[in-house]
């Protein structure tokens, strides 16, 4: 996972094994790459994963190793890492190039803007669906995104959308051909760091500057509820079954 350049635009592929799954090695080199990206002094970030997925989801193998006390550090640091995204002084493009599933939804989400790559993959917020509850960092900045409307469908009831039904709900913006995503996601960036930086910077802050502060104050009761949630009878028996699926997969 290094920083890429293309003029002004900073470009960072997701390497991170097949499914650039998140776990806790994937959020210590993002956050690295953030600070980079700062350091450098780029004017917009575009975000992109590698083969068949943006992010296929957080890691769920290393999660349901871990005791109430370890989840609850690693959602935790989830949230700051995604905040990060979600409030980063330049723009941020996402680039989805494939699968982009619960938590690698969440990451795409944290984006000013996302464009999805044509094809027959899912994005979307299953949490649900595996027995998982959607911590303040999901619910908050994906509340602020898309229309009441779509929260039903995308949040409560966890389905998984291919790219023209994510595009009708508000998840992202346009479906364009992979073999121009990148490109498309270059120029979107740069459209958006042409504008005056202190003015984008300024009035960014004000609408997304709220909602971490809301996620923020909420952290440590919103882990521990959602910590009591992932070890709820019925997540853990569909957390095992996904993980056993998972663990054939990476065998094979």
């Amino acid at each position: 996972m290094d920083i890429q350049t293309s003029g002004e635009v900073a470009v960072l592929p997701m390497r991170a094994g097949k499914a650039n799954a998140i776990g806790s090695a994937f959020l210590d080199r993002l956050s690295a790459q953030l600070d980079a990206v700062t350091a450098s002094g780029a004017s917009a970030l575009v975000l992109t994963g590698e083969g068949s997925a943006f992010s296929a989801g957080l890691d769920l193998p290393e999660l349901t190793a871990l005791d109430r006390p370890g989840l609850e550090r690693f959602i935790r640091r989830f949230s700051e890492v995604m905040l990060r995204v979600f409030t980063l002084p330049v723009p941020v493009v996402a680039a989805i190039n494939g699968h982009a599933i619960a938590g690698g939804c969440v990451l795409a989400m944290q984006a000013d803007v996302r464009l999805a790559a044509a094809g027959d993959y899912r994005i979307g917020l299953n949490e649900v669906q595996i027995g998982l509850g959607l911590p303040a960092v999901v619910l908050e900045t994906l509340r602020c995104q898309v229309t009441p409307a779509s929260l039903g469908p995308v949040a409560l009831e966890g389905r998984l959308l291919a790219p023209e039904e994510a595009r009708a709900l508000g998840l992202i913006e346009a479906v364009v051909p992979q073999a121009v995503l990148l490109e498309q996601a270059r120029g979107r960036a740069a459209e958006l760091a042409a504008l005056p930086r202190p003015a984008f910077r300024d009035v960014k802050e004000a609408i997304r500057g709220p909602v971490a502060a809301a996620v923020r104050r909420a952290a440590r009761h919103d882990a521990r509820r959602w910590v009591e949630t992932a070890f709820s009878a019925p997540a853990r028996e569909r957390l095992a079954q996904v993980v056993s699926r998972l663990t054939k997969n990476r065998a094979d």
